[in-house]
Formats: structure tokens, sequence, C-alpha cells
């Protein structure tokens, strides 16, 4: 009786216990396998950047990778191993690999389907050019941490070649002014480097691009000439105004809206040519992110100032007619925002018949907007002309003519590859390798 008792006293809570525990895991597997199956069927599923794979093998099915992912719902334990369930939303953190207490996880570029193009540099962030020094994310790490620490560390190394004994020489140009450029910045003052800072854009590079108030995930990181900075989660428009508050009280060299077009070695260094000058310089390093110079439509009339490639307030466009052209994330959040938040008259011009690549909250948004009226759908359309009052369009097969006062282009960036590739500087596609 005894024996029963104490059999009794201890095995059912275990079994209990172990009966939630079973149910919980098939429901967060059921729940994996939805995920994973919606994220294909939207062609979601193809990471964009530096992700996981899994050695199953190694892996016990812990978990402690899905709980370490700070975007949420992107692994998921499938038959009790762990798998990459929405890889668009994977940004390449590393947090799932620093946690897994089995070394089941390495961290990699392209997958067999996309491979992605990374430049070959050294462990002092040089490349195959000597002399030009790559850091952030075009080298790969595009997290705010990691590119900040690679900035850093890259200008400890331009340091270290001496400068070139030319007055009219500098001792490096930064190009971009994202994180990697504003910390390589801020290295140069501290060395007190004869430098400058090049961004063909606005201050943020790739992070300014965000939606917004976007939460920007990060780790604290040290910054030349500020200290350790202990951000952990922060919305995109603090981070922007954290930075421009660095640029001014340290009084930056950065110039806005000038693009670097060509670099070439001079036999004591490089000499630089942009949209508004060329500047001699002893070393060059590389921050501009992987997202390059906007695609543009070419189309007649895009040259004119209404025309632009960055959606930044949606109270601008309060009252005009505003065309969107695109159908990716940024493009349905830009037309979206503005048909809920204003008064503007809002049409958003695709050429493809759905949007395959949107996530589905901005798909939802959009759907519920075009229902309401708000906004007017048109896919399978071709921009044909920019007028001054009006946009030409041609869809369903005949020529259209809309009213409009701005015109807001989303068709990606151009990587900067072929840039690369015409300073010299070798790159590697990867599919789907460290």
């Amino acid at each position: 009786m005894q024996i029963d008792y104490l059999v009794f006293t201890y095995a059912v809570p275990f079994l209990a216990i172990w009966l939630i525990y079973s149910y919980t895991r098939h429901r967060a597997e059921a729940r994996s396998l939805e995920a994973k199956k919606h994220a294909i069927e939207l062609g979601l599923n193809e990471p964009a950047t530096l992700h996981p794979i899994f050695d199953y093998g190694k892996c016990m099915g812990c978990g402690s990778c899905v709980a370490a992912c700070p975007e949420g719902r992107i692994i998921g334990l499938v038959g009790d191993k762990a798998e990459l369930i929405d890889g668009s939303e994977c940004i390449g953190h590393g947090a799932c690999r620093a946690t897994c207490p089995y070394d089941a996880i390495t961290l990699v570029f392209g997958t067999e389907k996309r491979g992605v193009d990374i430049p070959h540099v050294s462990e002092t962030f040089e490349t195959s050019v000597p002399g030009i020094f790559i850091a952030g994310e075009l080298g790969g790490m595009g997290l705010v941490r990691n590119a900040t620490e690679q900035g850093r560390q890259a200008m400890d190394s331009i340091r270290k070649l001496g400068g070139s004994g030319q007055q009219n020489v500098l001792d490096v140009i930064v190009v971009g002014s994202g994180p990697a450029g504003i910390s390589a910045s801020l290295a140069a003052k501290a060395y007190k480097l004869r430098y400058l800072t090049l961004e063909q854009d606005s201050l943020g590079g790739t992070v300014a691009h965000f939606p917004r108030r976007k939460l920007v995930m990060t780790r604290p990181a040290e910054l030349p000439l500020v200290g350790l900075v202990k951000f952990t989660e922060i919305l995109k428009e603090d981070l922007l105004a954290f930075w421009a508050d660095i640029v001014k009280k340290h009084q930056l060299r950065i110039r806005y809206g000038e693009r670097v077009d060509e670099i070439k070695a001079n036999g004591h260094g490089f000499e630089v040519r942009t949209t508004h000058g060329t500047y001699p310089t002893r070393a060059v390093l590389l921050a501009i992110g992987r997202r390059g110079t906007p695609r543009k439509l070419e189309v007649p009339g895009e040259e004119q100032t209404k025309v632009v490639y960055r959606f930044i307030d949606p109270e601008q466009y309060a009252g005009q007619h505003v065309l969107v052209v695109g159908g990716g994330d940024s493009a349905l959040e830009a037309a979206g925002t503005i048909a809920t938040e204003t008064n503007a008259t809002v049409t958003l011009s695709y050429r493809s018949e759905a949007f395959s690549r949107a996530k589905p909250k901005n798909r939802d948004r959009v759907d519920k907007a075009v229902k309401s009226g708000r906004l007017k759908l048109m896919l399978k359309s071709k921009i044909i002309e920019i007028g001054q009052n009006s946009v030409e369009l041609e869809w369903q097969g005949k020529r259209q003519t809309l009213k409009n006062d701005a015109v807001i282009v989303c068709a990606g960036g151009i990587l900067p590859t072929n840039f690369l590739k015409s300073i010299g500087i070798e790159v590697e596609t990867k599919h789907g390798t460290a």
C-alpha cells in the first residue's frame, strides 16, 4: 500500500506535467508548420542576409534558439528540431547561435536559390585593394551594434597606415553615414586624422529607410568620443535623433547629398570623384550598406523634384494626389500609411499581378484601404511618363492619365557589386556558406 501511495503521489503529477508539456510542444509545432507554409506560399522563406542553418546531428530541440531570437517567431521547433520558419524576417542578429548549448547553429550568407555578393576583406577590414576598407552592412554585418564595432575597428586599422605626407591629401574618406560610417567618423576625429564623410542621401544610411517607428534591435556598443551606448531596443526615430546630436556635438565633417561615382588609385592613394567634386585621399572606408543607389523608373519627367525614392512623413502629402510605385513592403507601407492617415488621394502602381514578397500585415493594410475607397490599386500597370501635374500609365491595355502632385518610387536599390568590381575589389557570391 505504501508503494502504491508513493507511485500515485509522484507519478500522477509527473504524468500531468508531461502531458501539458507534450500538448504545448505539439501546438507550437503546428503553429510553426502553418507559419512556414504561409511564408513559402508568399515567397517569404528566402533569407536576405546572414541567417542560421542547423546541424541536426547536434540539435537536441531544446528551444533556446527560439526563445533567444529578438525578432519573434523566426525559428520554430518541428519534429523536435529547430527550423528557420520565416527567413525573410531574419536580420542576422546571431543571438540564436550564441545561445545554442550544443553548437548546432552556423550563420551563413545566401541560399541555394539566392546568392549574396560579399566582398573579400581581411581581419583588418581591408579589401583586395590595399588602402580600401569595408565595414558594416556591405560586408555582411548589418546589425547596428556589429556595424558600429566594425566602423571603429576599421578606422583603427586605417590610422596605422600613416598619412600621405601631403598637405592637400586627406588621410581617409568615409563613404556612408550609417552606424558604421558614424562610428568610423568619430574614430577618425579621435585619432586626429584628416577625414571627410560623404553620404549620398541623409544621416542614418539604411536605418533612415526603415519603416516609421520600427523597433531597432541592438546591443550595447562602444562609440569613439561618446563611450558605451547601452541601447538594446530603440525606435528608429529616436536612434536617428541620437546620431544627429552626436554629429552636432562633435562637429563631424559629413557632406550629405553627395554620391561617390568613382574611386581610382593615383600612386599616393586614391582620387574619389563625386557628384560635387574630386578628393585626393590616402585611404577609403566604404560603409555604404547593401541598398546601394535607388533604382529609378527611367521614364520622362522622373528628374522632377516631386519624384522621391524615400517615404518619410505622410503629413507632407495631405490633400495631394499621390502615386506610389512598387510592390514591396516599403511601397505598401507608404501607400497604406498615406491613405489611412491623411486626406490624400493615393494610387498604388505595381507591374506584377500580386504582392508576392510583401509581409501579410502590409498586404492586409492595403486591402483594407482599397475596400474602404481610400486607396486605388493598379496591378499590372506601367508608368510611361511623369508630367508636371499628371502621370501617364498603361493599365489593363489602356493608357490612362492621373492627376498627380507627388510620386514615391519604392523599386528597391541597385546593389553596389559593379561599383566594387570597378574599383578592383574581389567579390564572392555566397550560396549558404559562412
